[in-house]
This record gives C-alpha cells, sequence and structure tokens, in this order.
C-alpha cells in the first residue's frame, strides 16, 4: 500500500514546518552548547534545565519566519487598465462636445492610447508605478469626471445664464490633462535617453580597456 509523506495531516505539516524554521534551528544550536556544558561538568545537576533553558533563550531571540509577499506584475495592471481606456473610449464616442474641446479630448486621448498600446512603450510605463498612477487616475476619475461635470453644468447654465461657460472650464481642464500626460511622457523618455547613454559609455570604457 503507498504511503505519503504528510501522513499526519495538517498537524503534522505544522510540526515539520516548525522542526524546520529558524527558532528551532536555533534553540537546537543553543541547547546543544548546553550539552557541552553538561559534558564539561559546568551544569552540574541541573543540566536538564540549562539545556532546556538555553534552548528556549536561542529560539526566543531568532528572527521570525518571512513570508514573502505574493509577485505582482505590472502588466496586468496595464491589462486591466487597458479595459477601462476601452470604455472611456466608448463613453466619449457617446457625448456630444463642442470643436474645440471635442478635438483637445482626441488628442488627450490618442496619448493615452500610445501609452497603453501593448509593446515595449506599455513596457517602459510599467515600469514607472508613478506613471501607471498617474494614466491610471486620468483614464479612471479624471477625464470621465470632467465630460460628465461639463455636461450637468451645461444643463444648470442654460436654465440660469450667466458665469464663466462650461466649456471654458472643459477646455482648461484637459489642458491640464495634457500638460500632465506630456510630463508622463517625457519622464519616460528620459528613463530611455538614460538607458542609451549608459550603453554609450559602456562601449567607450570597454573601448578604452
Amino acid at each position: 500500500m503507498a504511503t505519503s509523506r504528510t501522513t499526519g495531516g495538517p498537524r503534522g505539516r505544522t510540526v515539520l514546518t516548525y522542526l524546520e524554521s529558524r527558532k528551532n534551528l536555533a534553540g537546537s544550536a543553543c541547547g546543544v552548547a548546553g550539552l557541552a556544558l553538561t559534558l564539561a561538568g559546568v551544569a552540574g545537576a541541573y543540566w536538564p534545565l540549562v539545556v532546556a533553558g538555553l534552548y528556549g533563550a536561542g529560539a526566543l531571540i531568532a528572527p521570525p519566519e518571512r513570508t514573502a509577499p505574493p509577485p505582482f506584475d505590472p502588466r496586468e495592471e496595464l491589462g486591466v487598465l487597458r479595459e477601462d481606456f476601452g470604455r472611456l473610449r466608448g463613453y466619449v464616442d457617446g457625448v456630444e462636445l463642442p470643436p474645440g474641446p471635442a478635438e483637445a479630448l482626441a488628442e488627450l486621448l490618442e496619448l493615452y492610447g500610445a501609452l497603453l498600446e501593448p509593446g515595449w512603450v506599455a513596457d517602459v510605463l510599467a515600469a514607472d508605478p508613478e506613471a501607471v498612477h498617474a494614466v491610471s487616475r486620468a483614464v479612471r476619475q479624471d477625464v470621465p469626471e470632467s465630460v460628465d461635470a461639463y455636461h450637468r453644468t451645461r444643463w444648470w447654465s442654460r436654465m440660469a445664464p450667466g458665469g464663466e461657460s462650461p466649456e471654458r472650464h472643459l477646455e482648461r481642464q484637459l489642458g491640464l490633462l495634457r500638460d500632465e500626460a506630456q510630463r508622463v511622457t517625457a519622464g519616460l523618455h528620459e528613463v530611455e535617453a538614460r538607458r542609451q547613454q549608459t550603453h554609450t559609455t559602456y562601449l567607450e570604457e570597454r573601448g578604452r580597456s
């Protein structure tokens, strides 16, 4: 009949885990030192207490076991963000905007789309958590809020004319988002430029050697 190394079930696995833990290994090392003291005649008749005490002290001072954090693939986050970006495109395609804001929004979405397009550009983006956060915030929050607020405010402006036009606010918001997207793009470009410069320096130093 076949047997299993984990016959003890969860309790057996728990015992095995402790036997292999740092605490048990450190305690065992100190316990061995206690046995050495016993053989040297230092512990006397109280050697069991000495060995047990040293084992406990070793187990107490040993560093705790560390559970490694789960690995996260930033490309998976970009995959989800691409899906949200597709929904954003579908949303803005169904809204009516004045020519100026409509053109600005189209340019902004084109820039986001270029950054999120699968390939090496998206890989560079994925390596920069702050850049991913900026694009994610814009796609999931800022752009939808700007367009929705424009439509709501425009309705109220028709009911009670006066004040700064909703179109003007929308243009300003899209301009600020465009500036932010351009800063993100410039930052990613700088990363690639540094990478190129580093390789040039490496080749020059290799040539001199």
